[in-house]
């Protein structure tokens, strides 16, 4: 029987063994074949050599992501334990392609090429314009930046806004306040929030204003600074809105600006605010343009042949 001492040197020691030991507890349960005997920072571990070296493997995947992610929970518990066994050569990879752990336990990634280069761009610019039609996870990508750099306290707020403008639908005649009129027109934001943050901890983070969700016309007037704002569907704001977004922005502040140029649904005479804003601002440094396209599309299989047979439509036309 080997025995080995693993010392608490990284993770604090009431994160790692959790509320009643709970993490603790699962670790153990990972490793039936060893046997752990825990006294404040040092753990001592007795058992084979085989299941000693998975533990160890593991141990060193939990200390990156606990660094990476500041918090420890079941969630990056498991994916720690799970990477170090079945990969532990490429666990730095791993690690570095996940943004972050999501509410059930998902990995939350990039998973395409562009959206890998959303990722480089917000690293190198304050400015991003992310381009493409629907399903590419342009929104979704962008949630999770801002939600990272919130993590990481590169930022002290999360902003998100969308121009108020229906589908086709009326919906300004909906009983209800202010609020429940807005919230359809902002759903999706929710949904990629609560992807990303227990919905307990949202709701507080929204009541401190920690993470704002507003239409665009409510940024008029204000500087947005310490954030992290994106707009999502920006193809529906005019070109005096888009100004005014873009104009509000702050000493430390990053924007994200997603939209799809193919669904447009501003009245017919009045140009989309995007096209005047790609085409004006693509040369200053600061700012970066990532196109996505149909190979990025990770909604269900048909959404991409969708978008094909659409834009093959169009070109007849």
């Amino acid at each position: 029987m080997t025995e080995r001492i693993y010392t608490l040197e990284i993770i604090n020691p009431q994160l790692f063994y959790g509320p009643n030991n709970a993490h603790l507890n699962l670790i153990k349960s990972k490793f039936p074949k060893l046997q752990f005997v825990a006294r404040g920072e040092e753990i001592k571990v007795f058992g084979d050599e085989l299941s000693m070296n998975d533990f160890a493997a593991g141990m060193q995947v939990l200390e990156k992501l606990y660094i990476k992610k500041g918090e420890l929970n079941e969630h990056i518990i498991h994916e720690a334990l799970q990477i170090g066994y079945t990969d532990p050569e490429n666990a730095t990879t791993a690690i570095e392609d996940v943004m972050l752990i999501g509410t059930r336990g998902q990995k939350i990634k990039a998973r395409t090429m562009n959206q890998r280069k959303m990722l480089e761009s917000a690293k190198q610019n304050d400015i991003l314009f992310a381009i493409g039609p629907a399903g590419t996870g342009k929104t979704y990508t962008a949630v999770a930046l801002a939600v990272v750099a919130l993590k990481e306290r590169e930022i002290r707020r999360i902003i998100l806004t969308r121009p108020a403008v229906e589908a086709g639908e009326n919906l300004g005649f909906l009983p209800g306040d202010l609020k429940e009129k807005i919230d359809p027109y902002l759903r999706p934001l929710y949904d990629a929030l609560e992807d990303m943050i227990p919905s307990d901890k949202l709701k507080s983070m929204i009541e401190s204003r920690t993470v704002e969700i507003a239409p665009l016309a409510f940024m008029r007037g204000r500087t947005l600074d310490n954030c992290y704002v994106i707009l999502d569907e920006a193809q529906n704001s005019t070109d005096l809105q888009l100004k005014m977004f873009l104009t509000r922005m702050g000493p430390n502040a990053k924007l994200i600006i997603t939209g799809d140029l193919t669904q447009v649904d501003l009245p017919k005479k009045q140009m989309s605010g995007l096209f005047r804003a790609l085409k004006i601002l693509r040369n200053i440094d600061g700012i970066s343009i990532v196109e996505l396209d149909t190979q990025d599309v990770v909604r269900h299989k048909l959404v991409k042949e969708i978008i094909k047979a659409y834009d093959k439509a169009d070109e007849q036309i």
